[in-house]
């Protein structure tokens, strides 16, 4: 079996792939940061095959590249992605830009390539890492939860074709909390609620990945949120989550 993860150089992609070598996959990891890669495939070698491809995904050519080079994978884990955060008139354009590139353009193109030979097969499984900000308004943080938002129903729609096909091929969304990993630092925020343990969160998804789990949402307070994001009105959710974005920018 061969699983490709992007965002694999740190945090729960990383954690992912080392679950995923301890269950006998190849690997193929994708990132930027290659010098962070090889570590990775140094730590990993001795268990399983491992590929790395240094790539910028907000480059959608690289993306369709990636795919040229990868053939017959079996789990695609498209977790790469970054955050900002401030009032959407100050927060920088470039930088959303890049975000939207790579939490929505790259997913979507990877899982649609990957998907149709999925399709053809009848077997495999993708997993689009999501975010709890995915069901919620998220001023100060505007583009980041619209990504997410954008990620959750694009695999939303996807699940139910496939259902409608009576495809044996899966895809499930993660769909965290806050997770202590490098995500912070590039978002420009400081959570003041319980961070998780991204090692957790890693093992967390594949246990419910394997099980058929369409939302995999770790820990008890990330699921009461997410059925509060369902039944509390948005003009109420939007107020919350502004007080909350704002005490991460320490305003």
């Amino acid at each position: 079996m061969k699983a490709l993860i992007t965002g694999a150089s740190s945090g729960i992609g990383k954690d992912m792939a080392i679950i995923l070598a301890n269950k006998g996959y190849e690997l193929v990891l994708v990132a930027r940061d290659e010098k962070k890669l090889e570590e990775v495939k140094n730590e990993l070698s001795q268990i399983t095959k491992v590929e790395i491809i240094s790539k910028d995904l907000s480059d959608e050519e690289n993306c369709k590249e990636i795919y040229k080079e990868v053939e017959n994978v079996d789990l695609l884990i498209n977790n790469a992605g970054f955050g900002d955060c401030g009032n959407f008139t100050k927060t920088s354009l470039e930088k959303e830009i890049n975000m939207i590139k790579t939490n929505i353009i790259a997913y979507h193109i990877l899982t649609k390539l990957y998907l149709i030979d999925m399709k053809a097969k009848n077997e495999g499984k993708i997993l689009n890492v999501a975010s709890i900000a995915g069901f919620m308004p998220g001023p100060l943080m505007a583009t980041y939860y619209a990504t997410k938002n954008y990620v959750v129903k694009l695999s939303e729609a996807i699940r139910e074709e496939l259902k409608k096909e009576k495809s044996k091929v899966q895809i499930s969304i993660l769909c965290p909390g806050p997770v202590k990993t490098n995500f912070n630092k590039v978002a420009n925020v400081k959570f003041n609620l319980r961070e998780a343990d991204s090692k957790k969160v890693a093992k967390y998804a594949i246990k419910e990945l394997e099980k058929g789990k369409f939302y995999i949402v770790p820990g008890l307070d990330v699921k009461i949120a997410k059925i509060g994001a369902k039944i509390i009105p948005t003009s109420i959710m939007q107020k919350f989550a502004y007080m909350a974005q704002k005490r991460k920018l320490g305003d």
